[in-house]
């Protein structure tokens, strides 16, 4: 929290309605009578989560305007690029969250619709009767007008009883009115949309993953329909291996995609890191970590070192036997500088380093900067997003490291934002 803040009344409300919250949260479980009055109470809180997203979308533009003033006030004096105005609010909401940028970045932008153009989903939000979700959905089928086409809309929704539609429905009803209100807009957006065009990969349970591709609908429909033919073919020919028809097409999409002949085939570098002892006791409860992913059983790991057909590198890391960072390595196959880059990406596990942040590392940043003499050093040195490595240059914001993970604890970096409040990112193990 800030150091350096007088006492906000507000803040001491919302406190005080949150130790009520977490009292009702364990009232006793035993439902009143015929169980008539919980489902009273559970509407009522899912209103209240509503309640409480638009008294959080307040705060947000509140919180923006004046950072916005205050950047005004820099670039007058000279210390801040006009260029960079606006920077650093998105990242500083993310950080009292504890949600990701981009996800900070949409509610802000979502929070300033529904105050300037959006007036009366705004209304249905803080009474409850449109959900979150749905808000949300309201703005961004509506971002493509202009600010009178938009407030039409707005109003033409709300008399649409939203509320008492599913969320499927709800959205369709929106979109249809959008539509309406600007045919030609709507289709520029369609077209522009295929701008955004992208394949995204994150973690699932169970050590799987979800591979995404963002694509134009006919490309995405040739795409299954091909791989689908193509499981169909082997299922009616009996090579199908006693694999299902899903696991065909999911094998079929790595094959085509890598060159592979087969989809376990893949090339392993230990960016798996994993217990000495667990290569040797399948049944070891340890787990290893797979770089940019996430845990895996070691177990897991070890078949999957044993049984692909491709190639396999191997690489010594040094870890604290106490809290088990990573504090060095053996630069067996790179020259030293890309080690050590190497060696950075996995000890922050293949993420940004910044508290909450999940986005993949994109830059290697000096935590005490090179131009105050901060060295080029495993233990100066951590993985970033493009945004976190740019947020450093602007007024305000300052990193230290508190820990360089020699002694009993992980590595460690402080984050100190403009308002001067305190974040702590720590190396896992």
């Amino acid at each position: 929290m800030s150091s350096n803040e007088a006492v906000d009344p507000v803040g001491v409300e919302l406190t005080g309605l949150l130790t009520r919250l977490g009292e009702l949260a364990e009232l006793p479980t035993d439902p009143v009578g015929d169980g008539a009055a919980c489902i009273d109470r559970i509407a009522v809180l899912e209103r209240a989560r509503a309640a409480l997203a638009a008294a959080q979308h307040t705060a947000m533009v509140a919180f923006g305007r004046a950072q916005v003033e205050q950047q005004l006030d820099q670039i007058a004096t000279g210390r801040l690029d006009p260029e960079k105005l606006g920077r650093g609010i998105g990242d500083q909401i993310a950080l009292a969250a504890h949600v990701s940028p981009h996800v900070a970045d949409r509610r802000l932008n979502v929070a300033r619709a529904l105050a300037t153009d959006l007036p009366c989903t705004r209304a249905l939000l803080v009474a409850g009767r449109i959900s979150e979700y749905l808000a949300e959905q309201i703005v961004s089928l509506t971002s493509h007008l202009d600010p009178e086409l938009r407030r039409l809309v707005d109003e033409q929704a709300a008399e649409a009883g939203l509320e008492e539609l599913g969320r499927k429905a709800a959205v369709a009803a929106v979109k249809k009115i959008a539509y309406e209100a600007d045919p030609v807009g709507f289709l520029r957006r369609g077209r522009t949309a295929r701008e955004d065009r992208r394949v995204t990969l994150r973690p699932a349970p169970d050590t799987m993953s979800v591979l995404s591709g963002l694509l134009p609908v006919e490309q995405g429909v040739a795409c299954i329909a091909a791989l689908r033919r193509h499981a169909d073919t082997l299922v009616a020919t009996g090579e199908s291996g006693g694999r299902s028809r899903d696991q065909i097409v999911a094998d079929t999409l790595v094959e085509r995609l890598t060159g592979q002949a087969r989809a376990q085939d893949v090339d392993v570098e230990v960016g798996i890191v994993l217990p000495l002892d667990a290569l040797t006791d399948l049944e070891s409860p340890k787990t290893a970590e797979l770089v940019g992913h996430g845990p895996l059983p070691g177990g897991i790991v070890v078949e999957l070192l044993r049984r692909t057909g491709g190639r396999r590198w191997w690489r010594r890391l040094f870890a604290h036997p106490t809290h088990g960072g990573l504090v060095g390595g053996d630069p067996t196959r790179r020259l030293f500088d890309g080690f050590l880059a190497k060696l950075i990406t996995w000890r922050d596990h293949g993420w940004c380093r910044e508290a909450f942040c999940d986005a993949p590392i994109r830059h290697l940043d000096h935590i005490r900067g090179s131009k105050a003499g901060g060295p080029t050093s495993f233990r100066n040195g951590r993985g970033n997003c493009v945004r976190h490595n740019e947020d450093k240059e602007l007024p305000g914001w300052r990193h230290d490291v508190v820990h360089d993970g020699t002694g009993d604890r992980p590595h460690t970096v402080r984050t100190t934002t403009p308002t001067g409040h305190t974040y702590t990112s720590r190396a896992g193990p």
